[in-house]
């Protein structure tokens, strides 16, 4: 298949999924090793960068997705109804930060370093698409492990998780000092 069909059907394909198709699917779609499709994928970005279009490619972590611009929220808003807003308060965000670093996690590894019950943080997480269920771990009960999505890469920017910021050692020690004193102060209460 010629790169400019392959590029049509790469290009049918992300439209009509509406959502991220891993690179390697996509190859073995066009025939093409991960490389060859890589290569073309990227001329498509640029090609949608260049043209001041509407789209624009985004990769996330091995999958590509087909996505409306941001400068373009505006003048979608005056056709469709405008999209819930996302609130994140500041124990959904330490939530989602715990899950993010040390996943995959369980409730309970949450608990420990929240030092407080999660269940509702969790949930809202879930219904919002930051957050799922990402498999059971191997012990006495086996609890649900939760790992971020998709959705928390695309809402934080991110391809990958190892985009994520660096933990400062210095900073993690006194939010863990933090953290142990407000515990202290809510057993005293």
């Amino acid at each position: 298949m010629e790169n400019k069909k392959a590029e049509a059907v790469m290009e049918a394909i992300l439209f009509t999924m509406g959502d991220s198709v891993e690179i390697d699917k996509l190859a073995a779609v066009i025939e093409k090793d991960v490389k060859t499709t890589k290569k073309i994928l990227s001329e498509m970005k640029e090609k949608y960068e260049e043209e001041e279009r509407g789209l624009s490619l985004i990769e996330l972590d091995g999958s590509v997705q087909l996505c409306t611009k941001n400068d373009m929220y505006e003048y979608l808003i005056k056709i469709a109804k405008a999209p819930r807003k996302l609130t994140l308060t500041d124990t959904l965000l330490e939530t989602l930060s715990i899950v993010a670093y040390k996943q995959p996690v369980t409730r309970l590894d949450i608990e420990r370093v929240r030092g407080v019950s999660c269940d509702h943080a969790v949930n809202r997480l879930i219904e919002f698409d930051l957050i799922k269920e990402v498999g059971r771990l191997d012990a006495p009960g086996r609890p649900l492990l939760f790992g971020t999505t998709e959705q928390f890469l695309r809402s934080f920017g991110l391809q990958s998780l190892e985009e994520l910021p660096e933990l400062n050692p210095v900073q993690l020690e006194e939010f863990k000092h933090q953290a142990e004193e407000e515990v202290e102060l809510q057993l005293d209460i």
